[in-house]
Parts: structure tokens; C-alpha cells; sequence
């Protein structure tokens, strides 16, 4: 399977028409049919749907979200998290729009069919950086969480070392190969994304206690007096603080993040239809959740936001068993980021077996093709967790690089390429605008990092 084939048109509700549709097909094809794999399975509820993609969005970028509000302060940091959800629904509506017309049942495809063979591999490419990138992210989270860092130079201990002291078991590296073998590996096994349905809903269970908690300890506190209203707006006092607010635009895009998944999701619902209606539904919940999360963080933290909201909870917060529920905010995230991390892998799978394997039979039918990727990339992404030092790192780089590709600056390039000419001017004008806010927040970005940088070296 690939991401990047035009096939032919479902039926809706019918799962027998699309198997007459291929009686003329060539006994060998050419090219791998991504309907070749859907055709197995089209009965996936919108329910599950939602969960799927709404675990795709939830996914590290939340933690990030309570140190967006320190720049933008609360008003302007709510109204931006809801024009960001906004803007990702409409760049998705783009992409199914043109999908339908051009009868494209993938991402890739449909860059394809606008921009041909290279316009589908940059896709790839982007798919490739985006996802192993974010998988990265997670899994030094999920390192730091259960068994420390000392990234920033002052030691975190992490939640093993603080119940059972420092030992060899419960050392970083150990702790992901363990977490890599027993539980990231046999989820990665699952040949359909509703499979992982299931693990979906409890992820989102587990985002949505760790919002639970936050909220308890914030409102503990509020009655007790001991929170400091934190700023409503941002604190903009020479043109360095001002370009400082379009450095939160990254970190925004991969919050929002989910588009190379909308096609794989919406190819296995019952009703293709449903997917406007899974999308609408996935960001308002999401959206709801992270300004919560935002909001409440914020408000116990205020200027002392870590860029990492997780790591100013391994401190004493003021309040009864404040150890205690240190432990159940970072674990809850934890599981919950290892249960994100199969419908994040799903597509980079299969968009690496597209990129390097063209011609080849569909990914599932190779069962040696599909090991080897599968365990190829979860070694990659173990190596890559252990060795890069912080989470903002990788951030920075996916952010400001393909993620700002596969939210905004693809789906709006295709809607001016408008190959089956139905784009309206205000679809065009709302293209511009999502390219020109891509360009301009990571050129501020980059020359932020670049000052930043030489000041340090000074």
C-alpha cells in the first residue's frame, strides 16, 4: 500500500461494486494499489474514527501549549489555539474536496495528481520527517517521565527513580528498549488503522484524566488563594518581544497536526461521507482540550511555564499528596503517549514503503516487506529518542519544516493548482493567507533561533 495511487471511486455503502471495478485490471500490476489494502476492511464507525484521528492530534504537542500562553498571554493564546483549529479545518476540507473530485482515496495521491510523480514524493518525504520526528518527541517523553533527565543541565528524576531509586533497570536506555519490545512493537503490528481503535479511546481517556488532575489542582489552589492571576495578553516591549510571537506558530502546526492520517481513516469508515463530520468533531474536542490544558497550566505556573509543561510537576506544587499526583499527571501522559504512538506510525509505514518500494505488492500482502520497515523504523526511532537531548530540538525542526508542509502549505498549494478547477476566490485568498502566515512564522522562527544562537556563542 501507498500513499500515493489514484483509484477508483466507492460506492457508497456498497462493498461489492469496487470489486467489479478491478476485473480489467492487470493480473501484475505496475504500481501499488492503496484500495488494494482498503478493499479488505470498510466498516469502521464514526465513533472510532474520531478517536483514531482525534489521538493523532492529541498527541506531545499539548505539553507545549501552557508555555504558548506565557508569550501570547491567555486572551490571545485562547483566540489563536481557536483560529489554529479553524485553520486545520478548513486545510483538511481542501484536501477532501479536491480528493472527491480527482476520486483519490490518499494524501500523496492527491499531491500527485496535482504536481505529479515528485509532487507525491516530496509528500513522502515530508510524511518521513514529520512522523519520525514526532515518534522521537514521544519516546523522550516517555524516557524522561519514567526514568529522568538531566537535558537542561540540572537533574529531573523520574517517576521509576523516585519509587525505586537509581538502578540499571530502570536506567533511560533500558527503560524505552523494554518499552520498544512489550508494547510499541506489538502495536505497530496492526495492519488496519481501526484496529487500533481500542487503544484510541483509551488514549484519549488518559489525555482527558491528565486534563482531569490539572484542573483539580488548579482549582485547589484558586480557593486556597495561593495562584497569581497570570498575564491576559503578552508582554510586547521592543520588536525582539514582538517577533518572540510568531516563534509559537510551529509549535501550533504540530498540535494540530493530523492530516496524513484524514485519508487513511476516512478509506475504512463505513460511510465515507461521515469523514467532514469525524474531522469538525476530532478538532472541536481536541481544541477544547488543549485550552483547557492551556488555560489551567498556565494559570499554576504562570512565568515559570516550562516550555515542557510535564516538567514543572516534579516539584512540590503546595497542596496535599502533591507527590502523589505529580506521579499520576506524568504517567497518565505517558501511557497515553504510548498508545498515540501506533496511529502515528501507521502512515509513516506505509509512506515509506511508497518512497522506497514503488512497484512493489501491496505492504500488507508482504509479510517480510512489512517486518522489515516496521522493525527498521521502531530501531531508528529507539536510537534517535537516546541520543538527541531534548524534545525541542526535534520540535523545532518537524515544526518549522514538514509539518508546516503537510498542514497548510500542501493542501492550500493544491487548492491554487485547482486541477479540476472548483476552487472559489475565497479559497484561493485563504490559500495565499495559509502559505504566507507558513513562509513568514518560520522565517521569524529561523532568525530567532539564528539570534539566539549567536548569543549564546558570545
Amino acid at each position: 500500500m501507498t500513499v500515493g495511487d489514484i483509484t477508483p471511486n466507492k460506492e457508497k455503502g456498497s462493498g461489492r461494486s469496487k470489486h467489479v471495478a478491478d476485473e480489467k485490471a492487470p493480473l501484475l500490476p505496475k504500481q501499488q494499489d492503496e484500495d488494494a489494502v482498503h478493499d479488505e476492511f470498510n466498516g469502521a464507525s464514526f465513533i472510532g474514527a474520531v478517536f483514531n484521528l482525534s489521538t493523532t492530534i492529541v498527541g506531545a504537542g499539548i505539553m507545549a501549549l501552557p508555555a504558548t500562553m506565557k508569550v501570547l498571554g491567555l486572551i490571545l493564546g485562547v483566540a489563536v489555539i481557536i483560529f489554529m483549529a479553524f485553520l486545520t479545518d478548513a486545510s483538511i476540507e481542501f484536501l477532501i474536496r479536491f480528493s472527491k473530485a480527482g476520486k483519490i482515496t490518499s494524501y500523496g495521491g492527491l499531491m500527485g495528481d496535482a504536481f505529479g510523480k515528485y509532487g507525491k514524493i516530496m509528500l513522502q518525504i515530508c510524511v518521513l520527517v514529520n512522523n519520525i520526528g514526532v515518534l522521537i518527541v514521544y519516546m523522550i517523553i516517555i524516557g524522561d517521565v519514567l526514568s529522568g533527565t538531566s537535558s537542561s543541565g540540572v537533574h529531573h528524576a523520574g517517576v521509576l527513580e523516585g519509587w525505586f531509586g537509581q538502578h540499571w533497570w530502570n536506567g533511560r536506555t533500558f527503560v524505552l528498549l523494554i518499552s520498544t519490545i512489550g508494547i510499541f512493537s506489538p502495536l505497530a503490528c496492526f495492519k488496519r488503522i481501526d484496529s487500533l481503535r481500542f487503544s484510541s479511546a483509551l488514549s484519549v481517556a488518559l489525555a482527558v484524566a491528565f486534563l482531569v488532575i490539572i484542573l483539580a489542582i488548579a482549582i485547589f489552589k484558586l480557593i486556597s488563594g495561593t495562584v497569581v492571576m497570570p498575564r491576559l495578553l503578552p508582554d510586547v516591549t521592543d520588536l525582539t518581544s514582538f517577533w518572540k510571537l510568531f516563534t509559537v506558530f510551529p509549535v501550533l502546526v504540530t498540535a494540530f497536526i493530523c492530516h496524513y492520517n484524514v485519508h487513511n481513516i476516512a478509506n475504512e469508515l463505513k460511510d465515507t461521507t461521515q469523514i467532514g463530520a469525524v474531522v469538525r468533531t476530532s478538532l472541536a474536542s481536541c481544541s477544547i482540550v488543549y485550552i483547557m490544558t492551556s488555560f489551567f497550566g498556565f494559570l499554576l505556573f504562570g512565568d515559570a511555564t516550562l516550555a515542557d509543561v510535564l516538567a514543572n510537576f516534579d516539584t512540590d506544587l503546595g497542596i496535599p499528596y502533591s507527590y502523589l499526583l505529580n506521579d499520576a499527571v506524568r504517567v497518565s501522559y505517558a501511557a497515553h503517549l504510548m498508545l498515540v504512538f501506533p496511529i502515528v506510525f501507521y502512515p509513516l509505514r506505509i509512506n515509506i514503503d511508497g518512497l522506497f518500494f514503488p512497484s512493489a505488492s501491496p505492504l500488507p500482502q508482504s509479510t517480510t516487506r512489512f517486518a522489515f520497515i516496521t522493525s527498521g523504523l521502531l530501531i531508528l526511532i529507539f536510537l534517535g529518542a537516546n541520543f538527541i537531548p531534548s524534545i525541542w530540538v526535534a520540535f523545532q525542526f518537524t515544526g518549522a519544516t514538514a509539518a508546516v508542509c503537510l498542514g497548510f502549505i500542501f493542501p492550500a498549494a493544491v487548492t491554487l493548482r485547482d486541477r479540476h478547477v472548483i476552487s472559489r476566490k475565497e479559497d484561493r485568498m485563504l490559500a495565499i493567507v495559509m502559505i504566507v502566515l507558513s513562509v513568514f512564522s518560520n522565517m521569524v522562527l529561523v532568525y530567532g533561533n539564528a539570534i539566539s544562537l549567536l548569543k549564546k556563542n558570545q
